[in-house]
C-alpha cells in the first residue's frame, strides 16, 4: 500500500499545484496527503442499514484531523517514512491549524464520542454547524487577552465533502435560508467503521440581487447573503444584546431543524408507516440544552406537515430523544425570552405551548396541582426553560460523572428526579485513547505496546497489566525518560510559539482548561504568589524547581475571567524577572490554547491541576487525559476527580478542600471570607495584592472588581462564591506536598504509572457503549 499511497500523493500534488514532494509547501502537502487518504476512505464510507444514533451538538472540537485520521487508518507510519525519504519532517503539518469548532470540554467530548463509536462499530453520526470562524484566536498584549478571528478554512477542508443535493431550507420569522451539509468521515481505528459528522453551513436562497445592484443599491444587493451567512459565521457570538441573543437562537434552530429534517427525509424514503417505527430507526442525543429546540421542531413537522396527532407525535419524540446534562449551575441551563422566541421562530412557538400544556396535564395526572406545577413549567411567565423541555419530552436524562448525577438527583434537578426517577442515569465521560495516548504520546505508546501488546488501542482496560511493572526499576526509568522527552518537546514548541525558554528539568505543574471562575485559576494564581513569597522570604526551603503552566481562553465578554488572565500574567512577570526565585519558579500562560497545544502539554505534565469548587464541575475530561499520560491529580473532590481517585487510589492523588456537603452548608450559612483573611495573613496578603499596588491592571479596574467579588460579592452573588478563602491553605499545603514528594523520583514515578495503569475506565469507548446499550438500544 505504501507505493500506492506515494503514487496517490504525488498525483494529488501534480494535479493540485504542479509540484513535487520536495517543492510543496506545508499547506500543499496537507491537501495532497488528505485527498490521497480520502480515496481509500470513499471505498468504505457508506451508511449500513439498521438503527442509527444521531448526536446533536453545537460544538465539535475535532482539532487537527490529518494525524488522527492517518493513525486510525494505520498509515501514519507509512506517511512519516515517505516524507522522511524526501527529507521532510511530518511535523511540518503542524503548521495547519486546528478547526476549533468548539469551546472546550463539551465539543471535545463530542469529538471523542464520534471516534469511539466508529472504532466500536456503533452507528453514530454527529450533527452540528460548520462555523466559518471557529473559536477566536487568542493573543496577549501587555498581559491582556485579545481576540482575532480564527479563519480555519484558509488551509482548505480536504476531509469534508459538500452535499449540495441534500440541502434543506430553514424558515425564521424574518428570513429563510439554506442549510447546506458538509460531511466529514469519522474513521474508526483500523477503519473498523466509518461514520459521518455532518455540519451545516448557512447560505442565502438568492446569492446576489442583480436588480438592486444595477439600481446602485450595492449593500442591498448582498444583504440577503450577508444575513444568511451570519448564522454560521462564528461559534458562540456575544449575546449580551438582543441582536446577539437572536443570532444565538437562530444558530440553535438552524442546525437542529436541518438535522431533524434530514433524518425525517431519510426515514420517509425507506418507510411509509406514519412514523410508527421512527424511534426504531433513529435515536437522537441532545448534547446539553443547545439543540433542545429540535424537539418542538420535530413535533411541528410531524403534526403540522405530516398530520400526526400531537399525542402520538409526542410519544414518538419521547421514544427517540435523550438529553445529556452538563452542568449543575442554574444560570447555565438555557432559557429564552418568550417575546424573542416568538419573533424568531413563530412557526415553532405553538408547539412549545402544546408541550407546556401536555406537561401540565401530566403533572395533574401525577398529583401535582396548582402552584406546585410552577417549578416544572416549560413556559414560566415570560421565560421558556429549555432544560425542563428536554427532561419532559425525552426518555432519558443523564449526568456525566457519578457525583454530578447524584447532585442532579439530590438538588439541581431533584423535583424532576422525583417525577421521573427511571429516566435519570449516569454516563461518566471519557476520552479517546487513540488521540490522547496513541497520537499525543507516541513514545509512551511504544513503551506500553512493547510490554503489554497493542490491544489497548481498542480496549483501554488492558493498561491494568502495567501494574505488574510498578516495582520494576528498569521500566520506571524508561517511563520517566519518556516524560523527560515530552518535556523537552514541549519546551521546544513553547520556545517556537511563545518565545519563552522553559526549564525542561523542572517539575511541570499544569492547569489548562476553559477560563471560568468556578474552575478557580485564581486560586492557582494565589497559590503561586504564596509560594513566591515563601521562597523569597525563607519560609519554603528544599523546594523542587517548578514550571507553572496555564492555558485557557476567556469568553470575549467575560470581563472577570479576562481580569484573572491579566493577573496571572502580572504574576508571571514578577516571578520570571526576580533573580532571587526565577531559578526555582517559572510561570507561563501560553497563548491560543487549543487541541493541538493540549497534545503537546498534557504528556509533559507531572501535576494536573483540577481545582474546581466541589460540586461545580460536572465531570471534566482534561483530568482523564492527564491521568492517562501519567500525571498525578492535585484536585478537589469534584466531577470525575472522585472516580479518578477511586480507580488509582487516593494515596496516588493529592485531594484537598471542602467537599460538596460542606460547600452546601457554607452556601446556606454565614460564610465570611474576610474573617478567614484576618486569621490567615498569607491569604490576606495574596488577595490584597490585587489592590495594594503590587500589580497593575492598566487602570482598567479589573483587579479591584476581582477583589470586591471576593470580599464584598456582587449584586448576583455573595462574597467569594467559589470559596477560594476556604480552600486556600489546604490547597497550598497539598501543592507543597506534591513538590516534596517529587524529590523521590522512583516513588513519584510509581504513583504516575499507577495512574496510567488505572485510566482504562475513562476511555470514551466504554462511555459510548453505555450510551448505545442503555439509552439508544443499539447493543
Amino acid at each position: 500500500m505504501k507505493e500506492e499511497l506515494e503514487r496517490q500523493i504525488e498525483l494529488q500534488l501534480y494535479q493540485g499545484c504542479h509540484k513535487t514532494l520536495e517543492q510543496a509547501s506545508a499547506k500543499e502537502l496537507y491537501d495532497a496527503i488528505s485527498k490521497a487518504a480520502m480515496t481509500h476512505v470513499f471505498e468504505k464510507w457508506e451508511t449500513p442499514s439498521g438503527k442509527r444514533a444521531s448526536y446533536l451538538s453545537a460544538e465539535f472540537l475535532v482539532g487537527r484531523l490529518v494525524y488522527a485520521n492517518l493513525l486510525n487508518m494505520q498509515i501514519l507510519g507509512q506517511v512519516e517514512e515517505l516524507l522522511q525519504a524526501h527529507n521532510i519532517d511530518i511535523s511540518i503539518l503542524e503548521e495547519i491549524e486546528d478547526s476549533a469548532l468548539g469551546n472546550g470540554g463539551l465539543g471535545r467530548l463530542a469529538a471523542c464520542f464520534l471516534d469511539s463509536a466508529a472504532t466500536q462499530k456503533i452507528p453514530l453520526d454527529g450533527y452540528g454547524i460548520r462555523y466559518q470562524y471557529g473559536l477566536f484566536k487568542q493573543y496577549f498584549q501587555d498581559g491582556f487577552q485579545c481576540e482575532t478571528a480564527d479563519d480555519w478554512q484558509r488551509f482548505g477542508d480536504p476531509w469534508s465533502v459538500r452535499r449540495e443535493d441534500e440541502t434543506v431550507e430553514i424558515v425564521f420569522g424574518d428570513q429563510t435560508v439554506k442549510a447546506v451539509p458538509y460531511d466529514t468521515p469519522v474513521i474508526g481505528y483500523d477503519m473498523a467503521m466509518i461514520n459521518t459528522m455532518r455540519l451545516w453551513q448557512a447560505e442565502p436562497l438568492k446569492e446576489f440581487d442583480f436588480a438592486l445592484f444595477n439600481a446602485q443599491k450595492y449593500d442591498g444587493a448582498v444583504k440577503e447573503k450577508n444575513e444568511a451567512e451570519n448564522i454560521s459565521k462564528v461559534l458562540y457570538p456575544n449575546d449580551d444584546t438582543d441582536a446577539g441573543k437572536r443570532l444565538r437562537l437562530k444558530q440553535q434552530y438552524f442546525f437542529s431543524s436541518a438535522s431533524v429534517q434530514d433524518m425525517i427525509k431519510k426515514y420517509k424514503a425507506k418507510q411509509d408507516d406514519k412514523f410508527a417505527g421512527f424511534s426504531s430507526a433513529y435515536a437522537i442525543q441532545l448534547n446539553d440544552t443547545h439543540p433542545t429546540v429540535a424537539i418542538p421542531e420535530f413535533l411541528r413537522i410531524l403534526v403540522g406537515e405530516e398530520k400526526i396527532p400531537f399525542a402520538k407525535a409526542l410519544k414518538i419524540a419521547r421514544d427517540t430523544f435523550a438529553y445529556t446534562n452538563h452542568t449543575v449551575m442554574p444560570e447555565a441551563l438555557e432559557k429564552w425570552n418568550v417575546k424573542l422566541f416568538r419573533r424568531v421562530l413563530p412557526a415553532v412557538w405553538p408547539y412549545v405551548v402544546k408541550l407546556d400544556k401536555a406537561l401540565q396535564k401530566e403533572l395533574s395526572d401525577l398529583g401535582v396541582q396548582g402552584e406546585a406545577q410552577n417549578i416544572y413549567r416549560i413556559i414560566d411567565g415570560d421565560t421558556i426553560h429549555m432544560a425542563r423541555m428536554a427532561i419532559f419530552a425525552t426518555h432519558s436524562t443523564n449526568g456525566v460523572a457519578a457525583l454530578h448525577t447524584e447532585i442532579l438527583k439530590e438538588s439541581a434537578l431533584h423535583e424532576w428526579y422525583k417525577l421521573y426517577p427511571q429516566r435519570f442515569n449516569n454516563k461518566t465521560n471519557g476520552i479517546t485513547q487513540r488521540r490522547w495516548l496513541g497520537l499525543a504520546n507516541r513514545e509512551l505508546s511504544a513503551l506500553i505496546t512493547e510490554k503489554i501488546g497493542d490491544k489497548w488501542y481498542t480496549d483501554l482496560e488492558q493498561l491494568k497489566k502495567l501494574e505488574a511493572y510498578t516495582n520494576d526499576e528498569a521500566f520506571l526509568e524508561r517511563y520517566c525518560a519518556v516524560k523527560q522527552e515530552k518535556k523537552k518537546q514541549l519546551c521546544a514548541y513553547v520556545e517556537k510559539h511563545e518565545g519563552v525558554k522553559l526549564h525542561e528539568d523542572f517539575l511541570f505543574d499544569i492547569q489548562v482548561k476553559r477560563l471560568h471562575e468556578y474552575k478557580r485559576q485564581l486560586l492557582n494564581a494565589f497559590g503561586i504568589l504564596d509560594t513566591y513569597y515563601g521562597i523569597k522570604e525563607g519560609r519554603i526551603t528544599n523546594f523542587t524547581p517548578t514550571v507553572y503552566l496555564f492555558g485557557a481562553k476567556a469568553a470575549p465578554g467575560y470581563m472577570r475571567a479576562k481580569g484573572i488572565i491579566k493577573f496571572i500574567n502580572e504574576i508571571a512577570k514578577l516571578v520570571n524577572n526576580d533573580s532571587d526565585v526565577n531559578t526555582k519558579m517559572q510561570v507561563l500562560f501560553v497563548s491560543n490554547y487549543n487541541v493541538s497545544y493540549a497534545e503537546k502539554i498534557i504528556p509533559a505534565a507531572d501535576v494536573s491541576q483540577q481545582i474546581s469548587t466541589a460540586g461545580t464541575e460536572a465531570s471534566g475530561t482534561g483530568n482523564m487525559k492527564f491521568m492517562l499520560n501519567g500525571a498525578v491529580t492535585l484536585g478537589t473532590w469534584d466531577g470525575a476527580n472522585v472516580e479518578i481517585a477511586q480507580q488509582a487510589g487516593e494515596a496516588n492523588e493529592y485531594i484537598f478542600g471542602a467537599r460538596k456537603d460542606e460547600i452546601e452548608a457554607l452556601q446556606k450559612g454565614d460564610y465570611n471570607p474576610k474573617a478567614i483573611m484576618e486569621k490567615e495573613p498569607r491569604l490576606k496578603r495574596v488577595v490584597e495584592s490585587l489592590v495594594d499596588g503590587t500589580f497593575s491592571d492598566g487602570e482598567t479596574g479589573m483587579f479591584k472588581e476581582l477583589y470586591t467579588s471576593l470580599t464584598e460579592g456582587a449584586s448576583w452573588h455573595k462574597p467569594d462564591h467559589y470559596f477560594i478563602a476556604r480552600d486556600f491553605i489546604e490547597y497550598c499545603d497539598a501543592r507543597l506536598a506534591v513538590n516534596q514528594d517529587y524529590q523521590d523520583k522512583k516513588a513519584f514515578a510509581k504513583k504516575c504509572l499507577i495512574n496510567t495503569a488505572n485510566a482504562g475506565t475513562f476511555s470514551s469507548d466504554r462511555t459510548i457503549k453505555e450510551y448505545a446499550k442503555e439509552i439508544w438500544g443499539l447493543l
